[in-house]
């Protein structure tokens, strides 16, 4: 088989301008610059796609907004300058807001972000009169407390005073004279846990004005619920059926004019799109 490789070609010592084709068996097959590792400069360098360049400054850029942004948060939850120094509170009848803003001291000095809405009920719960809350935080120190209390319906006698329940059965206070109270009376002792939610279910759909004139309740079952105007006059109302639309149609009877020649003594809801009076 015939050699393929190329001979290397010296010049003879002692012969200037003759050259001879040996071939240096100690050279490395390339020459000496490739076995150096010395890149050729004759090679061309492509420049990166624009694409790939692109993409990496976007994520870059987008790395240190993401830095910057966690760096805020962090320093918004646990900086100081957010401390709450003003605790205002609203939506408050049968509490003071005085009383509120006291139970809620703890929070003075935290950080607004750190806040939230189950923290304020928790430490409101031994304030029965509360039924929920909400919150507004008002950078950089108020925090705003938005109470939703509950609703008395009715008087339960308690011994020589009166207290004032709620549709749960919740006492949210007391009185001795239950005159001064414009809620009806409900009988406590004599009724079960089921009448007793009965009742207080109709009452509480009442509108305040209705509610007002209404000076007792009662019930012989949870299907037989009455009620007394203030007047004497009878409201058989039935069962929990439909309560909202009667207790539309009952507001709409006791505002109807009188006739004084047809003396009204029962107003009966109980199938509310056929009321009747007698």
């Amino acid at each position: 088989m015939a050699d393929t490789r190329k001979p290397t070609f010296k010049p003879q010592a002692g012969k200037p301008g003759v050259v001879s084709a040996e071939r240096s068996l100690d050279d490395p097959v390339g020459g000496p610059s490739e076995a150096a590792g010395v890149k050729d400069s004759n090679v061309l360098a492509f420049p990166e796609p624009k694409g790939r360049k692109r993409r990496r400054t976007v994520l870059t850029v987008l790395a240190i907004v993401v830095a910057l942004v966690a760096g805020i948060i962090v320093a918004a939850v646990y900086s100081p300058v957010f401390a709450v120094r003003t605790v205002t509170v609203d939506g408050t009848k049968l509490l003071q807001a005085g009383s509120v803003q006291k139970a809620l001291e703890p929070v003075k000095g935290k950080p607004l972000p750190q806040i939230n809405d189950a923290d304020i009920a928790a430490l409101l719960k031994p304030l029965v009169q509360v039924r929920s809350v909400s919150t507004e935080a008002r950078p950089p120190s108020e925090l705003l407390v938005h109470v939703v209390e509950r609703v008395p319906v009715a008087l339960v006698k308690s011994g020589d005073n009166y207290s004032l329940v709620d549709v749960d059965g919740v006492q949210l206070g007391s009185t001795a004279d239950p005159a001064s109270v414009a809620l009806p009376l409900i009988d406590g002792q004599g009724a079960n846990q089921s009448l007793f939610r009965a009742i207080t279910a109709v009452l509480a759909t009442l509108p305040a004005d209705v509610l007002a004139k209404m000076a007792s309740a009662s019930a012989t079952s949870p299907d037989a619920v009455e009620l007394k105007l203030t007047d004497g006059k009878t409201v058989v109302w039935g069962n929990a059926d439909e309560k909202e639309l009667k207790a539309r149609v009952l507001e709409a009877l006791l505002k109807a004019p009188v006739n004084p020649k047809v003396p009204v003594n029962v107003y009966d809801v109980s199938t509310p799109r056929h009321p009747f009076t007698k």
